[in-house]
């Protein structure tokens, strides 16, 4: 007995020390774990940051939510107009936060702080960035301002309709917006920039066709925009349209003002925005009964020329030095020798994945071909806007931003001016616009990372410009 009693006294003992060990790591745990789940806790909400890129700022909002197996997040990019970009993958140990997006190819890696109020890491998409997000309570704060955006009700009659491009087989939903008073007036058919836009055209905050055809109507200009093909309320397919197929599109909208009472059949003419205004020289020279054209932006010279240069002065503008960027444009004009020279796709999608590899990221090589090898893109590098503009009989205004970027007007202006002349046209104005760049903003640099920061949507200058010679015309 006595020897037993000595084995479960012995074991007695041993459990106790066991139990108060125990005891303090269970304590121990359940703090670690306490001070994890305060971690959990502070990073759920909504998280401000501002990546900055050589000269220019791009306002970040990251926005992280609890679900039952950790957390889900998405990131909005202000500046950008790019709301609830989804974020993949949300891993939180400790203090560490790693997010990986893999629709725009970017991580960020990053440290909260203790209490939940600071997150200070690194964003890497093509190079690693200082980012540093801070918690909101209110994101409607961080919205852009943008004044010149016209309040309802309007002093005009506004419209929506449908029309068709019998064409192509595509219906376009439009707005139409008549000025007040006794007609018929002038109109004008508004023709978009590159890329899937709707009918105001927006970008960035910013809706400039809504600008625009405000500011006409009220000077007594009948206004007809549409949202493109496959974009909005219309049908067809953008992705496998040329500059050349959406100029039908715009041949039906002259074809539908036709049919208005309140449009004055003989005073129809078009603005183009960017590829906008290289559509509507296309359009004018086969069609004697446009009136009028606007160039906003519209190029002169050929795609490939236009991507070079865009490309270099971007660069130039981001911060890169004059020798890396002559360079990188180089590089750039090869890739699009090879587009126009090579016709067959399967061929030239092997020859760019060869030219490619190792100047951009491999997640991004996929895209990147993509891109080269659409119908749109190799129809735009080709497409040389003198052919078109040499036909053109009918008034044309020219005007480009001095600060544009993307259509320098040191390269169009002139080659506009050139074709015109060349065609024997007799009533045309080219102008530079001081301090206004590719949107017709007053721009301090031109580049495009100002677009979103700037709360003008169009200067007045660019406004009354177009509006006067009109009416002159």
């Amino acid at each position: 007995m006595g020897s037993t009693h000595k084995i479960i006294m012995g074991v007695t003992s041993q459990s106790k020390i066991f139990d108060e060990s125990y005891m303090k790591k269970r304590v121990f745990l359940l703090v670690l774990l306490a001070a994890t789940f305060a971690h959990a806790q502070n990073i759920v909400g909504d998280w401000q940051g501002t990546l900055k890129i050589g000269p220019s700022e791009l306002r970040l909002v990251l926005h992280i939510t609890k679900v039952t197996d950790g957390f889900k997040a998405s990131l909005d990019s202000i500046d950008q107009g790019a709301n609830g970009i989804p974020v993949s993958k949300v891993s939180l140990q400790d203090s560490q936060l790693d997010l990986i997006v893999e629709e725009v190819h970017g991580t960020y890696r990053g440290k909260v702080n203790n209490d939940g109020t600071v997150i200070t890491g690194t964003w890497t998409q093509t190079q690693p960035l200082p980012l540093e997000f801070k918690r909101t309570k209110n994101t409607a704060e961080l919205e852009r301002r943008r004044p010149q955006d016209p309040v309802k009700p309007y002093p005009y009659r506004e419209e929506e309709l449908t029309y068709e491009n019998k064409l192509q087989g595509v219906t376009l939903a439009a707005t139409l917006t008549i000025p007040s008073g006794k007609g018929p007036f002038p109109a004008v058919v508004l023709i978009t920039g590159s890329g899937p836009q709707d009918r105001d055209e927006a970008l960035l905050g910013h809706r400039p066709f809504l600008v625009l055809s405000d500011f006409l109507t009220r000077k007594g200009i009948a206004v007809l925009r549409a949202d493109d093909r496959g974009v909005g309320k219309s049908t067809g397919s953008f992705g496998k349209a040329t500059t050349a197929d959406f100029a039908t599109d715009t041949e039906a909208g002259v074809a539908y003002l036709k049919t208005r009472p309140e449009v004055d059949q003989h005073k129809i003419g078009l603005i183009g925005h960017s590829e906008g205004g290289v559509i509507a020289p296309m359009v004018a020279a086969r069609n004697l009964d446009v009136a009028f054209i606007v160039m906003m932006a519209g190029s002169g010279v050929p795609g490939d020329a236009i991507i070079t240069e865009q490309l270099r002065l971007i660069e130039e503008a981001s911060g890169k030095s004059h020798e890396q960027a002559v360079k990188d444009a180089a590089d750039e004009e090869e890739v699009l020798a090879l587009v126009k020279r090579e016709k067959n796709d399967a061929v030239l999608e092997n020859e760019l994945r060869e030219k490619l590899a190792g100047r951009i990221p491999k997640a991004q090589l996929g895209a990147a071909i993509q891109q080269a090898t659409s119908p749109w893109f190799r129809y735009f590098v080709a497409y040389d806007p003198s052919s078109a503009l040499i036909k053109v009989k009918c008034p044309v205004l020219a005007i480009n931003g001095e600060k544009d970027l993307q259509v320098p007007p040191g390269q169009n202006l002139p080659a506009i001016r050139k074709a015109l002349e060349a065609g024997g046209n007799k009533d045309f104005e080219v102008n530079e616009l001081p301090g206004l760049n590719h949107l017709f903003q007053t721009a301090k640099t031109g580049s495009p990372s100002e677009y979103g920061s700037i709360e003008e949507t169009i200067s007045p200058v660019a406004l009354e410009k177009m509006a006067s010679w009109i009416l002159k015309h």
